[in-house]
């Protein structure tokens, strides 16, 4: 026996989840914001517009000499 919505592609594609800050949880108001974006261990982690620049040092600290 099928499920009643097997193969039914109404509704299947998930509305994008406003982005949370991985450092102080404060949620995106609006449209999506223009935070930063890190990529650790295949996770994509956003952080708020706040904890970006008051952690600058740190992540730069992070990147190759390449990208500054």
């Amino acid at each position: 026996m099928t499920s009643p919505h097997e193969g039914d592609d109404e509704g299947s594609a998930a509305e994008p989840e406003t982005p949370a800050c991985a450092r102080c949880g404060v949620r995106a108001d609006g449209p999506p914001p223009t935070w930063a974006l890190s990529v650790e261990n295949g996770v994509r982690l956003h952080y708020c517009e706040r904890c970006s620049r008051e952690n600058l040092r740190a992540i730069e600290g992070r990147l190759d000499s390449r990208w500054w």
